[in-house]
């Protein structure tokens, strides 16, 4: 007989139907023996999943936060990140109206991983951290969330570990076949004349056992097209300007516009699992997903101190408190108006295998092998129009502009009608395009007309990242009154990660010199009639469709990356081989006759790395010359933890967790692509060279975390919990420049080895670290407790607070990113007699958050805190007692109700706002039909 037994009490849960990851290898002979002892009482729906997330954390040996699928599926939210946001200690930070990028406790997304059944997943951005908008939520059985890891996780992260799990079939115990659908709508109209204001979508999903209940499969389809709309202002950044003797900050210029969106998402799961005897179970797993997100944007983009015109004396209003000229004019300012379409591709596999062999009673084998890839592509095409091309020519307008003292940007006057398309014409109103080449080709050097040929732009960056995975473990029981079981095992794990990076400059087809350099003609048959920016006092704008125009060969393209280096240090490949060995001793014992659980554990990690780069330099003719730079490095960690659950009594348990933990660098960190430049005057450290990139040697962040935490579970749908942890933080990444010894290296520019071959060089280093402390507060409560009549009805709520003390290498104070000081999450619901109704809200202060700019670079900004609320409203007719319509439910949804944007600053002052983006609400009308 097998010593892998389950309690008593987990036994029953079983048989009440709450299966979750912590209950996997029960079986359901088992759970009928369990029906024969214990009394059940079955609570399905919402508050089913509840006593289902409530038991993963009651049971788990780590600290743990989970969702499961009824939290997801009843709640059909564009991305698993809306969900996850909600639990205790976490957050999320919005990417273009949807939440995506999660962070734990303090830490941003590239300090934690993510893992898909237990494996480590690729990423769609540039570095590790995970878009949780790639992952439909309706094909979810379920997330946990480890705050203290055990030895035998394959994943590291110093903020915690998410793992994402689909459904076991064999699990379910009957057939299901289940349609859901949903229809969506913006708050707003559409922004765009070629935008979507309305959307759909859908999910099939069949689960079946067969061959005596030893064989189950799953398979889902979903599909999805969600519209999101928004109205942004955007600026350039808020430079010093001299008014009344003193200086003041004013506004350089801002870029608004209005977005449409449409978020396409086509995805197929697929389970096999089989348990063809006691001994022998297998699971195979499959994800594939087709990601598209297609962005058209418009909007004028307005130079004011950063541009030609003149500030009119005396239009300026000065605040004296905030320092900060609050209104002026500027005159003979010529705008750029802009038609541009950004397209974002990606497509995912995700592959897995488990197998887990019974040798005999006491020693159980266990392999798993994975691959996960996924490719990204992004087309993102700027278009410029105006009145004339180049700085001076053209009608120029006067523009005023005005802050209205909250934090939603400036509100401008203006003078022409830029929805008149025969004032307004295509090519670029000012003089960017700074290019050798593009000068060049057009034979416009030494001449008026020289980098003045740019009249639109694409970026085009092709991201690839792959990670195949194996892992051999072996499992012994024991007879022993400390140790309930010992488990061990080895793994391999190699993930290769590359970005090319290109951009191309636009100049409309029929240009040349001296003939046709003017500003031509919207054609007719790609005009669309206007886009209305009243939000900004701009009025209506021409729109028309660049997008067609680039693909009928309307424009000529040439590559930035000919004189450009930038393009050069952003391409990159990194490659990491980690070999990883591991022994945990799992515990079950008694302490003054109080039952404590937990592991005990010891991870080693070793990391080989190899990164291909190059080294870009410009030559004497302004063209970029490229040599390989290609560096390999390693590095090895022991990773101890502990794990201790003491149960006090059947309610209530004291858990304390200790880890060592590291994060690894980011990936466009921790590259070998670099830049070099010789200027002919030195720096202030007196260097003529100046380097700029990556930095292959970086290693990783490291981490010991200490966790202690009282739950108390009250009730079969209730509990509530006290956390404190403290993480401390070594080896952090930091900015620096440092001098370089080039001797020998030749200067492309002349040929020649220079006389001084000192550089600066500017990457990150490892160095520097800190603290971190804070507390949660989490409760569940159903208002049952207080009394019957208010059955169904109930509440859950954390609360949670994070202080930090971080310097860097220099002693310099420190804010990681993605740390809010503050947290709040709230759900309020009621679900009886087929009547669902939940609301709910999540909050975080301020924080520092990594959001793309120009050229798609990574910058980090100062986001202020926002509070998100959404309400459902459902109704399940076979819960309601109508038999012959027993498995059709319908819902309704309003997302953002308050239609909170998201602010973000370019400084201390308040009304120095870099970003204000207005998506305001959006709608779902759903029905779901299980047969």
């Amino acid at each position: 007989m097998s010593m892998f037994k389950p309690s008593m009490l987990t036994l029953a849960f079983v048989a009440a139907g709450i299966n979750t990851s912590a209950f996997a290898e029960d079986t359901q002979g088992q759970a009928d023996t369990a029906k024969k002892k214990v009394e059940v009482i079955e609570v399905k729906g919402f508050r089913g999943s509840v006593v289902k997330s409530i038991n993963t954390k009651r049971f788990s040996p780590e600290v743990v936060e989970s969702i499961s699928a009824e939290d997801i599926g009843k709640l059909p939210d564009s991305s698993i990140a809306e969900s996850i946001a909600r639990l205790p200690g976490l957050t999320s930070q919005r990417l273009d109206g949807r939440s995506s990028k999660v962070s734990i406790r303090g830490f941003g997304e590239n300090e934690g991983a993510t893992t898909f059944n237990g494996r480590e997943q690729v990423s769609i951005g540039d570095n590790r951290g995970v878009e949780f908008d790639l992952y439909p939520s309706e094909i979810m059985s379920g997330v946990t969330v480890y705050k203290t890891p055990s030895a035998n996780l394959e994943a590291e992260g110093i903020a915690g570990v998410i793992d994402m799990q689909t459904v076991k079939p064999l699990s379910m115990g009957e057939r299901v076949f289940q349609v859901n659908t949903a229809y969506e709508q913006t708050g707003f109209d559409k922004l765009n004349p070629d935008g979507n204001d309305k959307g759909y979508r859908g999910t099939f999903s069949y689960i079946d056992q067969f061959a005596d209940d030893t064989i189950g499969v799953a398979f889902a389809l979903t599909t999805m097209s969600s519209p999101n709309q928004e109205k942004r202002w955007n600026a350039w950044g808020y430079p010093e300007f001299e008014a009344n003797g003193k200086n003041y900050s004013i506004l350089g210029g801002a870029k608004p516009f209005v977005r449409s969106s449409t978020l396409e998402r086509d995805s197929a799961m697929f389970v096999f699992e089989a348990a063809p005897n006691d001994r022998l179970s297998m699971v195979f797993d499959a994800l594939y997903v087709d990601f598209k997100d297609e962005k058209i944007l418009r909007g004028i983009e307005i130079p004011f101190a950063w541009g030609q015109g003149t500030i009119l004396p005396g239009s300026a209003t000065v605040d004296d408190a905030s320092g900060f000229i609050t209104s002026a004019t500027i005159s003979e300012q010529r705008p750029v108006v802009r038609n541009d379409y950004e397209d974002r591709d990606a497509e995912m596999t995700s592959l897995g295998f488990n197998t887990k062999y019974e040798l005999t009673d006491t020693l159980q084998l266990e392999l798993d092998a994975s691959h996960s890839s996924v490719e990204r592509k992004i087309w993102s095409l700027e278009s410029y129009s105006g009145t004339g091309r180049g700085d001076s020519r053209g009608v120029a307008d006067n523009i005023g502009y005005a802050f209205n003292g909250g934090n939603t940007g400036a509100q401008f006057t203006h003078e022409l009608d830029y929805s008149d398309y025969d004032l307004i014409k295509l090519g670029g109103p000012l003089s960017w395009g700074g290019s050798a080449a593009l000068n060049e080709k057009y034979n416009v050097t030494g001449t008026d007309y020289e980098n003045t040929l740019q009249d639109g732009f694409i970026n085009a960056p092709v991201l690839e990242d792959e990670i195949n995975s194996l892992k051999l473990a072996a499992k012994q029981a024991l007879e022993s009154d400390l140790f309930s079981s010992v488990e061990g095992g080895v793994s391999y794990r190699e993930r290769e990660k590359t970005k090319q990076s290109e951009g191309y400059f636009m100049t409309v087809s029929d240009a040349s010199y001296p003939d046709n350099l003017a500003l031509q003609a919207i054609p007719e048959q790609y005009r669309l009639g206007t886009a209305n920016l009243d939000f900004i006092g701009m009025g209506n704008m021409v729109a028309y469709d660049s997008r067609a125009m680039v693909r009928d060969g309307k424009f000529d393209l040439l590559a930035e990356s000919l004189t450009n280096t930038s393009h050069a240090s952003k391409s990159w490949g990194v490659k990491e081989e980690v070999m990883a060995a591991y022994v945990q001793a799992n515990i079950d014992t008694e302490i003054a006759s109080l039952p404590l659980k937990g592991n005990l554990g010891l991870r080693y990690v070793k990391t080989d790395i190899s990164t291909q780069g190059t080294e870009a330099g410009i030559d004497g003719n302004g063209k970029v010359v490229l040599e390989n730079s290609n560096v390999d490095h390693s590095y090895n960690h022991l990773l101890p933890s502990l794990n201790l659950s003491l149960a006090i009594d059947d309610e209530q348990t004291v858990r304390f967790g200790y880890a060592k933990t590291i994060s690894r660098p980011r990936m466009d960190e921790m590259n070998s692509s670099v830049t070099r430049h010789y200027r002919e005057t030195p720096d202030n450290e007196g260097n003529n060279w100046e380097v700029k990139g990556g930095n292959p040697y970086l290693e990783p962040k490291e981490a010991d975390g200490y966790d202690i935490t009282y739950e108390n579970y009250f009730h079969s749908e209730g509990y509530f919990s006290v956390a404190a942890f403290y993480k401390d933080l070594n080896n952090w990444i930091f900015d620096a420049s440092v001098l370089e010894d080039l001797s020998g290296v030749v200067n492309p520019a002349t040929g020649l080895v220079p006389e001084n071959p000192t550089a600066t060089r500017h990457l990150k280093v490892n160095g520097g670290g800190g603290d971190l402390w804070g507390y949660e507060l989490s409760v569940t409560l159903p208002f049952s407790l207080f009394h019957d009549s208010l059955e169904g009805f109930g509440l859950i709520a954390s609360h949670t607070g994070v202080e930090s003390d971080v310097k860097d290498h220099n002693g310099n104070e420190y804010k990681l990113p993605g740390l809010s000081d503050k947290v709040q999450s709230l759900t309020v619901y009621y679900e009886n007699h087929g009547l669902q109704f939940r609301t709910s809200m999540r909050k975080r202060s301020e924080f520092k958050g990594d959001i793309y700019g120009t050229g798609f670079n990574t910058v980090q900004v100062d986001i202020l805190g926002e509070t998100i609320w959404d309400a459902q409203l459902g109704y399940d007719f076979g819960d309601a007692g109508f038999k012959e319509l027993d498995g059709l439910a319908v819902n309704i949804q309003v997302q953002n109700i308050t239609e909170e944007p998201f602010t973000a600053l370019s400084g201390d002052n308040a009304l120095q706002v870099r970003d204000y983006q207005d998506y305001g609400r959006t709608l779902l009308l759903g029905l779901s039909y299980k047969f």
